[in-house]
């Protein structure tokens, strides 16, 4: 059936109550945070958009099986149910429970790579980047071109390039590539899909020199749901069915439960490895707890385990990319520049486009989100110069969509900030970076608007 009102397809039983602020509470709030939407106080924010990491609603279903919970500390029945739901959708033989996604990230990378390793991915997420790079290994990102322009349209710009991963493999050697990484849907690369192809020419190439192909499996399904769209031969098939058939080309996965898990904490790190398994299960012993916990309480398991499957299902997929999507029709329709086509769990805005007469150096991407704080309360946050430093072929903001949580009317009121911000783009100021820890320095980071620095320094 056509879809002429989107209506979320769940009805609300419990509310939160979210606070107003005025314009001058927000202007003394994020002074506070120095300028990093990162230390803003939750209650200050309106409509937050930050990440869609364990920011969603759990179903009445998941809640009922949190009651299910078993904390027994060692082969929990709450472990099985969890580990056989998994395994169904990803087909994996070994399932290790992680407190969250960054976790499994950390134990695959320090079983597998070494210094002078490298690792390709189609783009590496953050936390992907950093857990690589802390073992002394090299991230390289592998995007096919179409990607790296925002404005193009193409169905599956999360897509790797085949020819560059093989002549990577051909330069470096074998050896020196522990794994490679297919991240779906691509989320550094502005929340775009897969091809159920691509994987397919990636999983050749790896089969063909030996190596592991290891999926970021946290929107599986989101990019499931996109290669039932726009993918010929998968309109019959359910978006179970293209998330069986595109893990089976792979080897393993990481994934964080916080995202196409349905759960608010959790993930999980699959290999068919028996060798590589154990030193990833004697890892996890040390760091996170006993495999059939890893980290997590027995309810957050059985939370993991009916979230993981609801994710598939199509009437939630459909509302969730048909929402997304209005949000980014009714951007472009008033020439507001964003990533193109809309991904499917956030929007990306292109901060370069938005504000040209912002200097790279001075971070237009965090000059963005700070004043779509000011104007209407909402946190989103910066992919690009903060995030990435020198490695960032794109400044963007992204607009995390919590899954199941905001309304229609929330959407339109965030189209309503940003077009009043869109109006005005010349008078925004650009950022001075004031701190920076060594590692995934956009979390803690403190900036100040270009302007104050030089008014101090007259």
């Amino acid at each position: 059936m056509p879809i002429r009102t989107i209506i979320e397809p769940f009805r609300i039983k419990s509310v939160e109550p979210i606070r107003w602020t005025t314009r001058k509470e927000r202007e003394e709030l994020l002074k506070k945070a120095s300028y990093n939407v990162f230390l803003l106080d939750a209650e200050d924010v309106l409509i937050d958009l930050l990440t869609d990491s364990g920011t969603g609603a759990m179903s009445t279903a998941q809640w009922a099986a949190v009651m299910q919970g078993d904390e027994s500390y060692a082969g929990s029945p709450s472990f099985y149910r969890f580990r056989d739901s998994v395994q169904e959708i990803m087909g994996y033989k070994h399932v290790i429970p992680t407190h969250q996604g960054r976790a499994a990230e950390r134990i695959l990378f320090s079983v597998m790579c070494k210094k002078g390793d490298v690792v390709p991915n189609n783009t590496h997420f953050d936390t992907t980047r950093a857990n690589v790079e802390f073992t002394g290994a090299e991230a390289v990102d592998l995007l096919r071109e179409e990607g790296r322009h925002p404005e193009v349209i193409h169905p599956f710009k999360g897509n790797m390039d085949v020819e560059a991963l093989e002549a990577l493999i051909q330069r470096v050697g074998r050896a020196r590539i522990p794994l490679v990484m297919l991240t779906v849907t691509n989320n550094s690369g502005g929340g775009q899909p897969v091809s159920m192809e691509n994987a397919r020419q990636v999983s050749a190439v790896c089969k063909k020199y030996g190596i592991p192909l290891y999926f970021d499996a946290c929107r599986f399904a989101e990019n499931s749901y996109f290669i039932k769209l726009r993918e010929p031969g998968y309109a019959e098939k359910t978006p179970k069915e293209i998330a069986q058939e595109m893990f089976a080309l792979g080897d393993g996965c990481t994934m964080s439960a916080k995202k196409d898990g349905m759960a608010n904490i959790g993930g999980f790190l699959c290999t068919n490895d028996d060798i590589i398994a154990q030193q990833e299960k004697n890892l996890l012993i040390l760091t996170e707890g006993y495999p059939t916990y890893g980290g997590l309480a027995g309810r957050d398991l059985e939370a993991i385990a009916v979230g993981i499957q609801e994710a598939l299902h199509e009437d939630y997929l459909r509302y969730r990319i048909t929402s997304t999507g209005y949000l980014g029709r009714k951007l472009t329709e008033a020439g507001v520049p964003i990533v193109q086509p809309p991904g499917g769990h956030a929007i990306y805005l292109d901060a370069r486009t938005f504000l040209p007469h912002i200097p790279l150096n001075q971070f237009p991407g965090v000059a963005l989100t700070c004043e779509l704080y000011l104007e209407g309360g909402i946190r989103a946050v910066e992919i690009g110069g903060l995030m990435f430093g020198k490695a960032a072929k794109m400044d963007l903001v992204r607009l995390a969509i919590p899954r199941r949580v905001y309304t229609q009317s929330h959407i339109d009121y965030v189209i309503e900030v940003l077009l009043e911000v869109w109006k005005r783009r010349e008078d925004v100021d650009g950022m001075e970076l004031l701190y920076e820890a060594p590692f995934l320095r956009h979390f803690t980071a403190r900036l100040c608007p270009t302007a104050e620095v030089a008014a101090a320094a007259r």
